[in-house]
């Protein structure tokens, strides 16, 4: 039987010609002194300089690199989807390609998960080499991940962070939703989540790909991956929940705007129609809304008892 590797690193990039060579030098040095069996996994995202040129270069001197390479540029979480497909290591090791994650980290990251019994171990630049302007807001977008998952992480969108292997097999990253893989880990099943301050160096080659279009992107998707964890196998209980108290809001004001015309008709008071009251469209509406967010839970739960994976999340282990 073939013995499983020691560790995959998977490494997304992006037009990060100069800084790969240096990159791969530097974990093969690293791995082989702690004796670590490895592959390193690169996706290129659509690079449009010779990126994928130089992965094919370093694949003929260190046969432990395999390369996957985008059509055009789809994002980070598609490049580790892709790069979580193919590994094979025990740890699973993620980095950015641009050399501000430093590959010594990878010995503690690794022990941390073998030894500390960790599913997943995040980064924490604490001492970042950022301007001002991107710190500020990663340091608010953190507390409100912190405050939304309940995970005590202070750094969510660090690109240096490690599984183990069984975490990454068990997830799915789409969208923008990498920033939140500690999040989808703990609905999988995956609590035991660590973090382990680790050095940010400042970018030796090329420049930034993200810009503060990310921040509005990254509160949509803490939305999405907060509304499907709690929500998402079962639909109807937050759009059911909610329908049904506004229609029940919206029946029940009618009613007593009706009952009130009818006693004040009766009774030779003054009255308004019904139909002059704003009120009465208010709660119109609220019917209405209620009645369409039911029907969405309705078809949610439709759609998910039709879904083929659906109860594949509930075995975690067999024996035969």
């Amino acid at each position: 039987m073939e013995q499983r590797l020691n560790l995959s690193v998977v490494v997304p990039l992006y037009n990060e010609e100069e800084s790969l060579p240096e990159l791969i030098e530097w974990i093969d040095r690293v791995a082989t002194s702690n004796h670590l069996t490895y592959e390193v996994i690169m996706i290129d995202d659509g690079s449009s300089d010779g990126s994928w040129s130089e992965v094919k270069r370093l694949k003929e001197k260190y046969p432990a690199i395999k390369g996957i390479r985008f059509a055009r540029n789809y994002g980070k979480s598609a490049a580790l989807y892709c790069g979580f497909a193919e590994a094979e290591g025990e740890v699973v090791i993620t980095m950015d390609a641009d050399l501000q994650d430093s590959p010594n980290e990878i010995p503690e990251l690794y022990r941390m998960i073998m030894e500390e019994g960790y599913d997943l171990v995040s980064g924490w630049k604490k001492k970042r080499y950022d301007p001002a302007g991107k710190r500020l807001p990663s340091k608010f977008f953190n507390w409100t991940a912190r405050i939304v998952s309940g995970i005590k992480l202070h750094d969510f969108n660090c690109g240096l962070k490690a599984y183990r292997r069984r975490v990454i097999k068990s997830i799915e990253v789409y969208g923008e939703m990498h920033r939140y893989i500690p999040i989808l880990a703990k609905h999988a099943g995956f609590k035991r989540i660590g973090e382990k301050v680790v050095q940010h160096q400042e970018r030796k080659y090329g420049v930034s790909k993200f810009g503060m279009e990310r921040m509005v992107k990254g509160y949509l998707d803490l939305i999405t991956v907060t509304f499907m964890s709690h929500f998402g196998r079962s639909p109807m209980y937050f759009f059911g929940s909610l329908g049904t108290i506004m229609f029940l809001l919206g029946g029940g004001t009618t009613v007593w705007i009706i009952a009130d015309k009818l006693y004040k008709q009766i009774n030779a008071l003054p009255l308004r129609a019904v139909t002059d009251q704003p009120l009465f469209f208010v709660a119109i509406l609220a019917i209405i809304l209620g009645v369409q967010l039911f029907l969405a839970g309705f078809l949610g739960e439709l759609i998910n008892r039709n879904s083929s994976d659906r109860n594949s999340y509930l075995i975690d282990n067999t024996i035969k």
